[in-house]
């Protein structure tokens, strides 16, 4: 079953190869890092669930998938279908491609065709990785979904996943955390104008509970928010 008749559309329907690079991923995360996942019970047994998380290195989305105990989906840079061989492994992996720094129309049709199916559907919403670590503003994608969607949102925070990028970070076994927050549910969005402004505030509540999540040091533009009250 797929989205639409589109070629990049995502299935969840794997390849074989998938299950092969499933288990290959997870036994290098408990052999070469000291990885941990906490809150894994979050994750709603059945339903749509649309699962934000920050973003640290590409190594991320095989890290969220063997965390989480769903099949999931996610919207990745177009930049990864572009070549034959990328697109083909994060087409099989459950992804389709969005358009950075725009609203992409296309795949927020897409994202809410995919959720209107029960999916589970992971967003980035700083649109990029962070080469700093830190939260950085992120872009109303998610929270556009969220509030058209009126499903449930399930905070990440990952931590260690920038170690990769280091020489020989196999043998340091960094230390790995996948934290799963409690899911929530965006202000009802009926009677309400969904313009910058209000998808600002929206989005700055997702990052919120994403920050909320993350050692201090990770928070960035968002440490000030933790332990503030909600916007909603």
């Amino acid at each position: 079953m797929a989205i639409s008749s589109g070629s990049n559309s995502p299935t969840l329907h794997r390849p074989w190869y998938f299950y092969l690079g499933w288990g290959l991923a997870r036994f290098i995360l408990f052999t070469c890092a000291r990885y941990r996942v906490t809150g894994a019970a979050n994750l709603p047994a059945a339903g749509p669930v649309l699962v934000c998380s920050n973003h640290l290195h590409l190594a991320d989305i095989p890290v969220v998938v063997v965390s989480l105990r769903r099949k999931v989906i996610f919207m990745a840079k177009e930049e990864l279908f572009r070549r034959w061989v990328s697109r083909h492994l994060v087409h099989n992996f459950g992804a389709f491609p969005v358009r950075r720094g725009q609203l992409d129309r296309q795949a927020i049709r897409e994202a809410e065709a995919a959720l209107a199916r029960g999916w589970v559907l992971v967003m980035f919403p700083e649109g990029m990785r962070s080469l700093t670590c830190q939260l950085q503003p992120a872009f109303p994608g998610s929270a556009l979904v969220a509030s058209r969607a009126g499903v449930p949102v399930l905070p990440i925070g990952i931590s260690g996943t920038e170690h990769i990028r280091e020489r020989w970070w196999m043998f340091r076994r960094p230390r790995i955390t996948v934290n799963i927050g409690a899911p929530f549910r965006l202000p009802p969005s009926e009677g309400v104008r969904l313009d910058s402004e209000e998808l600002d505030r929206r989005t700055g509540l997702i990052m919120q509970h994403i920050a909320a999540l993350l050692p201090p040091a990770y928070r960035g533009v968002y440490a000030s928010q933790v332990g503030a009250p909600n916007a909603a």
